[in-house]
């Protein structure tokens, strides 16, 4: 028997946003019923460490858009687990979540800037769901994400959970 590969998503969320879109991502993992060769892991970027980074199979880094970038916390995770995991993961799989007030394109960016050092392989481009969170208010007003950008993050999961079973990446 194989052993189990370990689905890792690392996300960080103020006003819930971004939480709902990483949850809604886990469903769709749980919902591929592959529980016998996958193990999905949801953690919180300040608590995510280096060895949570090396030990899984595959990544789903899931961050707000604050002030046109990822958010200061889910870079904080990158700065302190970047070292300790170059030229030990390369060619692992990884998806981004991105919710946005705006276009989410510079968080993304990032991201893809970040993972390219660590020689990581984007298995799809980043699912940015914008909320068009504008003003003040709006920002820091807690999020409800819309039932189809749910679906659309549950879709991922999905089909991460699935190539992940399967062995295409």
């Amino acid at each position: 028997m194989q052993p189990k590969k370990t689905l890792l998503v690392i996300y960080y969320s103020v006003t819930g946003g971004t939480e709902q879109i990483s949850r809604a991502l886990i469903k769709g993992v749980k919902d591929a019923a592959v529980e016998d060769t996958l193990v999905a892991k949801i953690k919180l970027a300040p608590e995510t460490l280096p060895e949570d980074v090396l030990t899984a199979s595959a990544y789903v880094f899931a961050t707000p858009e604050n002030l046109g970038a990822v958010s200061g916390l889910m870079k904080d995770f990158f700065d302190r687990c970047y070292y300790p995991a170059l030229d030990k993961i390369n060619g692992r799989p990884y998806a981004t979540l991105i919710c946005a007030g705006s276009d989410g394109q510079n968080a993304a960016r990032q991201i893809e800037r970040i993972t390219t050092g660590w020689r990581l392989r984007a298995i799809a481009d980043p699912l940015i769901v914008c909320t068009h969170a504008q003003t003040a208010e709006a920002i820091l007003s807690p999020k409800t994400i819309s039932a189809e950008d749910l679906l659309r993050c549950e879709a991922l999961g999905s089909l991460m959970a699935n190539g992940l079973a399967l062995g295409v990446f």
